[in-house]
């Protein structure tokens, strides 16, 4: 999701600084102050290569890789749940229960676990290393995604019932997992220049696009739902493996040393956090307002997305065109979204506007029309409710602004509420926030449930 979770932040990508050399973390033993601390602080070292920024790049993609990879492999869940004793073609009408909603029960059991955990994260965080709960975080997730791309290749028809229970809890434990490490890296990145949030961020929000672009080159293979299936969760397990070794070679890294083991670095900050009195009362009622533009951004975001953009057919489906067949789904419901959605963060953090709190809960109220615009679209099967956008353009149209939309009020509403709280006050508003996120994906996903019924 959490492509749709993070903010975009400005500052310059890149930068300059001094050598990634050991003699560099040298400090004047002789020259000391009254408290035993350095006068002088240890040259910063330089990032060579740019090493360390690109790995944060990387976790930040990791956070939400299995919840992407989960949601775009439509084709492969539709085959799973398909009706197995008819062997004709899937089509709306011959959609079974499972198929039509699948990815709003996915969406819920990522969810609703991942708020608890946020909050039980924060709880764990000065219990266990934070070196530990990356680890073992990304280790489990490495263990749930080999158990999907297992299952890939076992025959479930007889058993499809069960096998939803299952994914549903691998969908559970790899959410907790998810949870654990995105606040873990997120804890981690944080002692760093913001540089390096950016890149953690700027990794989320491209992990959609990652893994809509990873199931478009598996489905150009040509090969069965199971082998492009195969491919495709191949390449996840893939990059959370690169993701481990990386993680090891960052912490071998005289630059990660520097900022995570110099005391200065970590006095300076704990100074400041005892010297200013802490009230979660005063910082809620500071930021509760953009708390409430992102919980309403993200509930009408997950009351459609996925759950019923993913039902959303071509105009031409059925005609022997792979694009209309094939790769609509995944072009316009997931590559498209994303993009828009990257896209949308982009253009926040450039204009910075408006700047008057009013005004964005207007809008996020505002972004409630876009339901009933996508339920009218061309979303296969419907019962109740007949079909009034029924051409490809003005589908891809309404997405791309309800994308667009869902990237810059979560970007706005995240940089604006560090402005309204005092600096020893910014870690919390910042948490605040990320638990009204987790809040409106939760509520959203629910009520995705019932309006896939009521099409």
């Amino acid at each position: 999701m959490a492509n749709m979770a993070t903010t975009l932040n400005t500052t310059p990508l890149l930068q300059e600084s001094d050598s990634d050399n050991e003699n560099d973390m040298q400090v004047t033993q002789d020259a000391t102050s009254s408290d035993n601390r350095p006068l002088f602080k240890p040259l910063e070292p330089k990032d060579k290569y740019y090493a360390a920024f690109l790995i944060f790049y990387l976790l930040g993609i990791v956070t939400l890789l299995p919840w992407n990879f989960y949601v775009t492999a439509n084709d492969y869940w539709m085959y799973k749940f398909r009706n197995a004793s008819d062997n004709s073609s899937i089509t709306a009408a011959k959609r079974t229960p499972l198929q039509t909603e699948f990815t709003s029960y996915l969406n819920l059991a990522s969810s609703l676990p991942n708020l608890i955990f946020v909050v039980l994260n924060t709880a764990i965080s000065h219990r266990i290393s934070v070196k530990k709960r990356i680890i073992w975080s990304l280790l489990f997730l490495q263990v749930f995604m080999i158990i999907t791309l297992l299952f890939v290749n076992i025959d479930t028809d007889e058993w499809q019932q069960l096998f939803f229970g299952l994914t549903l809890v691998c969908v559970i434990l790899l959410a907790v997992c998810s949870a654990v490490f995105s606040g873990s890296i997120f804890g981690l990145v944080g002692k760093f220049s913001p540089i390096y949030i950016t890149a953690v961020t700027g990794g989320q929000a491209l992990g959609g696009i990652f893994a809509a672009i990873a199931q478009i080159a598996a489905l150009s293979i040509g090969a069965s739902s199971t082998h492009t299936a195969l491919v495709y969760f191949i390449i996840g397990n893939l990059t959370i493996t690169l993701s481990i070794v990386s993680y090891v070679i960052l912490e071998k890294m005289v630059f990660f040393k520097y900022y995570t083991s110099n005391p200065d670095i970590q006095v300076e900050m704990n100074d400041l956090m005892s010297s200013q009195e802490i009230s979660y009362k005063i910082i809620l009622r500071k930021m509760w307002c953009y708390g409430l533009v992102v919980f309403l951004t993200f509930l009408f975001t997950l009351a459609v997305y996925p759950g019923i953009t993913v039902l959303v057919e071509s105009e031409g489906k059925g005609r022997g065109s792979k694009w209309n067949d094939v790769y609509f789904v995944p072009t316009v419901a997931y590559l498209l979204f994303s993009v828009g959605d990257y896209l949308g963060r982009i253009i926040a953090g450039r204009i910075m506007k408006p700047r008057n709190i009013t005004i964005l809960v207007i809008i996020s109220i505002a972004r409630f029309i876009f339901i009933p615009l996508i339920l009218l679209c061309n979303v296969q099967p419907r019962r109740y409710t007949a079909v009034v956008f029924d051409q490809d353009y003005q589908y891809i149209l309404i997405l791309l602004l309800f994308a667009l939309s869902n990237g810059y009020l979560t970007n706005i509403s995240t940089i604006f509420v560090t402005k309204v709280v005092e600096d020893h006050e910014k870690e919390i508003a910042s948490s605040a926030i990320t638990i009204f996120l987790v809040l409106g994906l939760t509520v959203g996903s629910a009520l995705s449930l019932v309006i896939v019924r009521l099409i």
